[in-house]
């Protein structure tokens, strides 16, 4: 059976909402070694599975993007993506399918069929609800050295927060830290 994972960036209190500015990919240090993370969790996965506003925030930049060092570009315009939206009729993204109806039954199926890694990423609403029926087998969370005091959080408002278990922590040169649990089931 595939792994879904979780994969955020956060500031040190714990906002995934990069809507105040705080989350800067590019930066000024030396990201190499953030990159080659990156692109090994990329190797991992097959699935990228989105809410539709991330969706179409992604639709919108990254196929455009011509001089992207980082890989993501490639990945993401290769990479099988699922939207969940109820309103969506055509992603309007080559290999893109629309996931309307039962999330929990979606997900199991995807999950049940045969490949690696099903990423989720950004889509707070989405994250939320996958976390609530329990569907997350592993969390990949990109801590960056920033405190903001207010956002929406990942565990915000939760009742149904899993037992984790650290899997794996790494460090990089830019000051952001990847922490990576498993959940505990």
């Amino acid at each position: 059976m595939r792994k879904l994972v979780v994969t955020e960036n956060m500031t040190l209190d714990g906002v995934i909402d990069a809507s105040e500015g705080w989350f800067a990919p590019a930066g000024d240090a030396d990201q190499s070694d953030l990159n080659a993370a990156l692109r090994e969790q990329a190797e991992a996965a097959d699935a990228l599975l989105l809410g539709r506003v991330t969706f179409e925030e992604f639709r919108g930049y990254w196929p455009l993007q011509t001089d992207d060092e980082t890989g993501v570009t490639e990945y993401l315009n290769n990479v099988s993506k699922y939207v969940v939206s109820s309103t969506m009729k055509d992603p309007e993204w080559e290999r893109s399918s629309v996931l309307s109806g039962d999330l929990e039954h979606n997900v199991r199926e995807l999950k049940a069929k045969a490949g690696k890694d099903i990423v989720a990423t950004g889509s707070i609403t989405l994250v939320h609800e996958l976390i609530s029926l329990g569907l997350v087998d592993e969390y990949r969370l990109f801590v960056y050295p920033v405190v903001l005091g207010r956002g929406a959080r990942l565990f915000e408002n939760m009742t149904n927060v899993p037992k984790l278990k650290l899997v794996g922590s790494r460090r990089f040169r830019s000051g952001v830290v990847l922490t990576s649990y498993s959940t505990d089931g």
